[in-house]
């Protein structure tokens, strides 16, 4: 029950108990201080203007909490204290637990950072890249190749290529009886590896809403430009239109080529992806919004369907995050719908799946 008690207390703060009664023990009293200077509502910019005093607490937080724990805290300082500016100096900057949201911060502030935090920034974005990147490639690049496979298959295989399960249904009929065997009248084999099989135009909202999802785009965009068989660029925009696809290579470079913030054209984006579709057959779009236009939104609508009745394939994502639960126009999403447009949410380790239904030609099968 003591454990309950303290836990409550801690949960609710020291308003919840006028007189002092619930034990907390020195542990207990060191996490409520540093839950205090956060989130007690009396105490606004509780941590204090100093560095010293944000990085005690910043130290103070992952000595009491697990990481998970300490990066919600960490967002939840900047959201609720007006802390960006300790993003502004590199010793703080070292001290933050990293995650992707991390990134986003950094990149909104990336244009007023001074130049002795730049290069920390840099690096702090570049470790949590290559991390993301570690986890996320081997996921994406076997998707896609098998769906390559499978999607396009040839009737005059290589031994190497030959499908033998389909060639053995396909030849079912050809069984002889006194040799104990099936001769292949019909060889059945994977698609031929080629350059350019598939033509995937990553169409991303830089508005600071869509920070996450401009970081899991980038790190995707980059596993996917790695695919001798996949043409892949990367569209940014917000009121305007930017092609960062000569930084695919390099996931933090185009990350830094990004400009959080600002309002969105998604009308301007669209009909700047549709001038890119050469083969529409083999072409992907994946538009990467919240669907909140500030352009004309019945020209979105047309554009929108002259790319689907092109014969490319165009697929929303209201979101690309680990959360799941995008704030999004839901009266355009619905229009997207009735164009027939898949829209909905995508989690990272769902996106390759999705990518491999698209591939493979039927975006729409893919269910989040």
């Amino acid at each position: 029950m003591d454990d309950h008690l303290r836990k409550w207390r801690l949960i609710l703060g020291k308003d919840a108990e006028p007189e002092p009664q619930i034990e907390l023990g020195e542990e207990g009293e060191g996490m409520d201080a540093v839950l205090e200077a956060l989130y007690n509502s009396e105490r606004q910019g509780g941590l204090g203007a100093s560095a010293p005093n944000i990085n005690r607490w910043l130290g103070d937080i992952r000595t009491y909490f697990p990481t998970s724990v300490v990066q919600v805290m960490q967002r939840d300082a900047l959201d609720r204290l007006g802390l960006e500016r300790m993003l502004l100096e590199p010793e703080l900057l070292e001290s933050l637990e990293m995650d992707v949201h991390l990134v986003g911060t950094i990149l909104s502030l990336n244009k007023i950072m001074p130049q002795k935090t730049r290069d920390t920034a840099r690096q702090v974005v570049q470790k949590i890249v290559k991390e993301l990147e570690e986890r996320l490639r081997n996921p994406m690049q076997a998707a896609i190749k098998g769906a390559l496979q499978r999607a396009l298959r040839n009737r005059r295989p290589k031994w190497t290529e030959i499908d033998w399960h389909r060639t053995i249904r396909a030849n079912l009929k050809n069984y002889q009886h006194e040799l104990d065997a099936i001769i292949p009248e019909t060889l059945i084999g994977y698609g031929k590896k080629g350059h350019a099989l598939k033509h995937v135009i990553l169409l991303v909202d830089q508005s600071g809403s869509m920070a996450t999802s401009v970081v899991y785009a980038s790190v995707f965009g980059a596993i996917l430009a790695s695919l001798r068989s996949i043409k892949t660029q990367f569209i940014a925009f917000d009121t305007s239109v930017v092609n960062l696809s000569e930084h695919l290579e390099e996931p933090v470079d185009l990350l830094f080529g990004t400009q959080l913030g600002g309002g969105t054209d998604i009308a301007k984006a669209v009909a700047y992806a549709e001038t890119l579709i050469e083969r529409p057959k083999d072409t992907i779009v994946v538009l990467i919004t919240d669907l909140y236009e500030g352009g004309n939104v019945t020209q979105l609508y047309q554009r929108a369907h002259a790319i689907q009745a092109s014969g490319a394939q165009l697929v929303c994502l209201l979101a690309l995050n680990d959360e799941g639960k995008p704030s999004y126009d839901r009266g355009v999403a619905e229009q997207f719908v009735g164009l027939q447009i898949p829209t909905f949410a995508c989690t990272p380790d769902q996106f390759p799946e999705l990518m491999a239904a698209a591939v493979k030609g039927n975006a729409a099968s893919f269910k989040p």
